[in-house]
């Protein structure tokens, strides 16, 4: 339906599936960025692969928010281009602070 690249080398794709029973989010982050017929033209270097339920609803929605908001920040970006701790990937993709609040 469209392009999940968001723009400054950020890619967010998202779907439903029958066969899962919850959420699963993957992230990865390319060495060399890809194409990805982002809104920017820009090649993508972090991808987070947000996948649902096919009755989930406003749960997907929520997560993928979520995810949005998280990505859109620079300073979290830089972080996780930054790093090569899983540790520290985890920490900042799972962080609940009021900065990614909406």
């Amino acid at each position: 339906m469209g392009s999940t690249g968001i723009g400054k080398g950020i890619a967010i794709p998202h779907g439903k599936l029958a066969e899962l029973s919850q959420l699963v989010g993957v992230f990865a982050r390319f060495e060399r960025p890809i194409p990805f017929d982002a809104i920017d033209d820009q090649p993508v270097d972090l991808v987070f692969t947000l996948l649902a339920p096919a009755e989930a609803g406003a749960e997907h929605l929520r997560a993928l928010a979520h995810v949005s908001r998280l990505l859109r920040d620079g300073a979290t970006c830089q972080k996780l281009r930054g790093t090569d701790n899983p540790d520290a990937l985890y920490a900042l993709l799972t962080d609940r602070s009021e900065s990614h609040a909406a």
